[in-house]
């Protein structure tokens, strides 16, 4: 039987006076996945638990039975593989957000909000020409990597705050510890910002921030591990970078965006065509954190219906086999905070045109990974 593990990112959520009391994901229509309930079963679990932060990194290689003390200790690396790249033993990479300030150079967005999508990869590529001991990789909109010489003191020593959880404060304390213990990214850093005084419009100025610094670290191959073919749908760079580390077949994807306007057609396609060739395919749908990360609760409920249409629609109405179906958040995001939390999110087990023996209960992301591998 094949097995389709379906994961909405960051799709657990406060319960919003705004929406009656209700979630986003109780607040929208599906339909289709209640269909999957009927036949399954249902609830709620955290995938976090007590022993790792609510990031896809750690929580999506926890579903797919990746254990504890293989996780990476940040993500940058794996979105550098995402894009079909690679670090020697000797570099590092970090990620790097182009952030907006205020006036008193407190962080107003991590999103380079105020900038068009044309204007933060211009921006980009005129940083990528510096190229003075560090390599800028542009990825997509707001999203960068650094690529340099490793340094003991920023890989093992040296605390940097997410730039999605640090709204508020002043960027010179964010990146205090940072600038102290690595002239080199200091220097460049200054040179990269010079580039931006120009977009500055209003109470809008940019600058980009380096987070997240991470080395070349191997994973078992999903194949090794499960003795399953394994494939990927996805758009967004961390979901393909574990999908490739994991060597798992993630097809390129012509009109997917990572947010709420992705291609949900084509992701249905692509996943009907991997299911015909792989035992086990994860597809993963990244616009749900994104709404929640801009207090956008409507398109963020809206989004799980079209998901529910136009996504689950399309496949219970193609596929005809038997098919193993669990669909699940990573973590919670919350919409009024635009913080992930640790809080649960809604699942559904279910098997599709055919029947499972002795399902588990599901009563903790255990009992997830159990019915995704085992009872084959």
């Amino acid at each position: 039987m094949k097995t389709l593990l379906i994961i909405i990112d960051g799709i657990g959520d406060d319960e919003l006076a705004e929406l009656g009391g209700r979630t986003p994901f109780n607040y929208a229509r599906h339909e289709q996945m209640d269909r999957l309930a009927a036949v399954g079963c249902c609830g709620e679990v955290t995938v976090c638990g007590e022993d790792i932060a609510p990031e896809s990194l750690g929580c999506i290689l926890r579903l797919l039975g990746v254990p504890r003390q293989e996780f990476p200790a940040n993500r940058s690396y794996l979105e550098l593989l995402a894009n079909e790249r690679d670090v020697s033993e000797y570099e590092m990479v970090l990620r790097c957000n182009l952030v907006a300030l205020d006036g008193e150079g407190k962080l107003l967005a991590f999103n380079g909000e105020g900038l068009s999508a044309h204007e933060m990869r211009k921006a980009s590529l005129e940083v990528s020409l510096l190229q003075e001991n560090v390599e800028f990789v542009h990825l997509s909109t707001y999203r960068n990597l650094l690529i340099l010489d490793k340094e003991a003191e920023i890989l093992q020593k040296c605390h940097i705050n997410p730039p999605h959880e640090s709204m508020g404060e002043n960027i010179a304390d964010l990146l205090s510890e940072l600038n102290s213990k690595s002239l080199r990214l200091k220097v460049f850093m200054e040179e990269a910002n010079k580039v931006l005084v120009k977009y500055s419009h209003g109470d809008f100025h940019y600058v980009f921030y380096p987070w997240g610094p991470a080395e070349r670290q191997q994973l078992k191959s999903f194949h090794e591990r499960h003795k399953l073919a394994g494939g990927a749908v996805c758009g967004a760079e961390i979901v393909k970078g574990i999908a490739r580390s994991l060597k798992m077949v993630c097809p390129e994807l012509v009109s997917s965006t990572g947010d709420i306007d992705t291609d949900l057609a084509e992701k249905a396609a692509v996943t009907l065509e991997l299911l015909k060739e792989k035992d086990f395919v994860l597809a993963h749908f990244n616009g749900t954190d994104e709404a929640a990360h801009r207090h956008d609760y409507l398109g963020k409920a809206d989004f799980i219906t079209r998901i529910d249409e136009d996504y689950f629609g399309r496949l219970l109405a193609i596929w005809g086999q038997p098919l193993k179906i669990l669909v699940c958040g990573d973590h919670a995001t919350s919409s009024l905070t635009g913080r992930h939390t640790a809080g649960k999110v809604p699942f559904i087990a279910s098997v599709w045109n055919g029947t499972y023996a002795n399902q588990p209960a599901i009563e903790d992301y255990k009992g997830i990974v159990k019915f995704l591998f085992e009872g084959r």
